[in-house]
């Protein structure tokens, strides 16, 4: 869903959830209403009414399947999948679409953040006046940093004046625009409102889910981060609008890599209520959602068809509308694992793997597929609990509960039985020394769409052959249970349509330890313990310990108890590099939006992703492909939305210039 140019015509705040914000126990409530009078901040019911429209509009945009499209497909991690549409596979670059300032999903972040830019404003410029401490002011700038931020990593330098004044509340409509530098944009915008933001907001959130100085360090850190590298610019990546690399306050790389390193490690050694959790498996679970390694996360709830946006889409808890504010961005890399037919024993053909409301399971949409490449980062699979963690790799029977209560069992490899509960298909960990059989010949292989292995009775695919039709599903945004056990008490599919009714996770305690070996690596003075191998080694270490086993033999998140940190920390190399840096955000953070940041932020995107593996479309295709993107240069930077442009009161030659030089008419 496409909103037109909020800058231009959405000026106050946002037709959406208001409410006091007043527990420091309870979540934010919203409640509905629409405010057009700029006097309202000046009252402390309209600054909490604002306030709670800045977390609600993260909605909007995490969770939100297209956003994560622009975010993931094209990189290392993700190519597009067999039912893709254009807006997947233009943003592959592989010659399978093309990118234009009409097709690209980056539009899901400009048409939904300059309403509630203005919003912050509005709050920051009067809530003194109502009486408002500086500490919820604070949460105000911090949303202005970070809605800033996000912007100005996608599009390059972007207004900071809408009508009324660099960083002013603009209650007039304005349909024309002036972009500003990248250097401003950071250095008037982000930094001086993240430097407030830790400096007056509490340590401890004033209720649930509310910004505290340990989060915006975290942005604080990244952005120093991400600015350092900008400046130094060591692959003379172009900007737009272009400006000289040179920082008003005089600083260099160096001086932004040590800030970044000194604010990420100050938050690991104070970090307030929040922390590593103990597993990786603590991180992902559903039944550990808001736990205390996330620091900020777009709510939905099972509790509130309101307070989850679903009344704003058309959504129900039995459908997703499949656009914003619902949470549907886990449905893009599923395969269509209900397609799987299998031959029963009383003759007929079923679908064993029915589709289910469990978070192994859910809706398949196949928009998005993994590479092979991805898939193979992910070493020491048996000890490094991250991969079963992130990914459904089995496949269990569950017919049981669908259309076919009768079936005692379906054949599998060699005519075995497989009842249900257990394995139907596999996606192997590694590449087995004997090669998988794939007929093309058989019925079973043709709709099972895998192949057959000595030693086992389930279908399996090997990690060569993964392809855009089947591959790893998405554990890790998989949806919360609905109805999934019936008035008896008796196990039942639910409802597996439904949106995701899950917070979607935006940031991680665990960051700060990637954020400072980076830092680190980039030449920041590290302190005793927090090199950027200490730093490293604590994420490996966590990710030894196992609880459970996601894809177990007998079923879905089965215990399982093991130790292996020790050994992924030997394993570990003393000399860290850029390179292992990626690699560990990779498997610390796949699939959750940070790729492609990642990849620009360090100009290594042409390295990482310039080529990739997969195999085809066809159920019978598990030979892999090497593909090669075109990566220009100049696509570092996303394109404004092509509506925007085509709403202002410009001359042509005006318009053609507000737009970054690759997506040009």
């Amino acid at each position: 869903m496409k909103i037109i140019n909020k800058i231009l015509i959405a000026i106050v705040l946002c037709c959406f959830a208001l409410a006091n914000l007043t527990s420091c126990t309870e979540d934010l409530d919203e409640q509905p209403r629409s405010i057009y009078d700029p006097g309202f901040f000046k009252t402390e019911k309209g600054i909490d009414g604002g306030l709670t429209s800045l977390y609600a509009h993260l909605r909007s945009i995490y969770g939100n399947g297209y956003y994560l499209n622009i975010c993931e497909t094209g990189t290392d991690e993700y190519t597009y999948g067999q039912s893709a549409d254009g807006n997947f596979k233009d943003a592959d670059l592989s010659g399978a679409g093309s990118l234009t300032a009409s097709s690209s999903r980056s539009d899901v972040l400009w048409n939904n953040v300059f309403t509630y830019i203005n919003t912050a404003s509005g709050i920051i410029e009067n809530a003194t006046e109502a009486g408002i401490s500086e500490a919820k002011i604070s949460e105000a700038r911090f949303f202005r940093a970070f809605d800033y931020f996000q912007l100005v990593r996608m599009f390059g330098g972007v207004p900071l004046d809408f009508g009324s004044g660099e960083l002013k509340f603009n209650a007039t409509p304005s349909r024309t625009s002036q972009r500003n530098t990248v250097t401003e944009v950071y250095t008037k915008a982000i930094f001086p409102d993240l430097l407030l933001a830790v400096q007056n907001l509490p340590d401890e959130p004033r209720t649930t889910g509310a910004v505290t100085k340990t989060v915006a360090r975290k942005f604080l850190a990244e952005a120093y981060l991400t600015y350092g590298w900008w400046l130094e610019n060591p692959r003379n990546i172009p900007t737009y609008p272009e400006c000289s690399r040179n920082d008003p306050d005089g600083h260099d790389p160096a001086w932004y890599y040590q800030q970044a390193y000194d604010i990420a490690v100050e938050a690991i050694q104070n970090p307030g209520p929040y922390g590593l959790c103990d597993t990786y498996y603590d991180v992902t679970r559903y039944t550990n959602d808001r736990n205390k390694e996330i620091l900020l996360w777009a709510d939905h709830t099972t509790e509130s068809a309101q307070y989850s946006g679903m009344e704003e889409s058309g959504a129900s808890w039995s459908y997703a509308s499949g656009s914003a504010p619902d949470n549907f961005a886990g449905w893009m890399a599923n395969w269509n694992y209900p397609n799987i037919q299998m031959k029963s024993d009383q003759g007929t053909w079923i679908n064993p793997v029915q589709r289910e409301a469990i978070q192994p399971l859910g809706r398949p949409w196949i928009r998005m597929a993994p590479c092979i490449d991805a898939i193979e980062n992910f070493t020491d699979k048996s000890k490094d609990s991250r991969y079963d963690a992130t990914f459904t790799t089995v496949y269990h029977a569950n017919w049981e509960i669908g259309a076919n209560p009768d079936i005692n069992y379906v054949l599998g490899n060699n005519n075995e039985p497989i009842y249900q509960g257990e394995v139907v298909l596999r996606f192997l960990d590694e590449e087995p020394s004997t090669a998988v059989s794939y007929s093309t010949k058989a019925r079973e292989h043709l709709q099972v769409g895998a192949g057959t292995l000595e030693g086992y009775k389930e279908y399996v695919i090997n990690p060569e052959g993964i392809s855009r039709l089947r591959f790893p599903g998405s554990y890790k945004l998989g949806m919360y249970p609905l109805e999934t056990l019936s008035s008896d008490g008796k196990r039942q599919l639910g409802s597996p349509n439904g949106p995701i009714a899950r917070p979607y996770n935006i940031a991680k305690f665990s960051e700060f330890y990637l954020l400072a070996a980076e830092a680190a690596v980039k030449g920041a003075t590290t302190q005793v313990g927090y090199t950027a191998y200490d730093l490293i080694c604590v994420l490996r270490a966590r990710a030894g310990k196992w609880t459970h086993r996601v894809n177990g033999t007998t079923a879905y998140c089965e215990p399982y108890t093991a130790d292996f940190s020790a050994e992924l920390v030997a394993a570990t190399p003393t000399v860290i590099t850029l390179d292992y840096i990626l690699d560990e955000r990779m498997r610390e953070l796949f699939g959750e939006g940070y790729r492609w940041f990642d990849l620009t932020r360090t100009q290594t995107w042409q390295q990482k992703a310039g080529t990739y593996r997969i195999c085809g479309s066809k159920a019978t295709d598990h030979t892999p492909e090497v593909v090669t993107r075109t990566i220009p240069d100049e696509y570092y930077l996303r394109p404004i939305p092509q509506g925007t442009i085509d709403a202002f009161e410009m001359s042509a030659d005006e318009r053609q210039n507000y737009q970054n030089p690759a997506y040009r008419n």
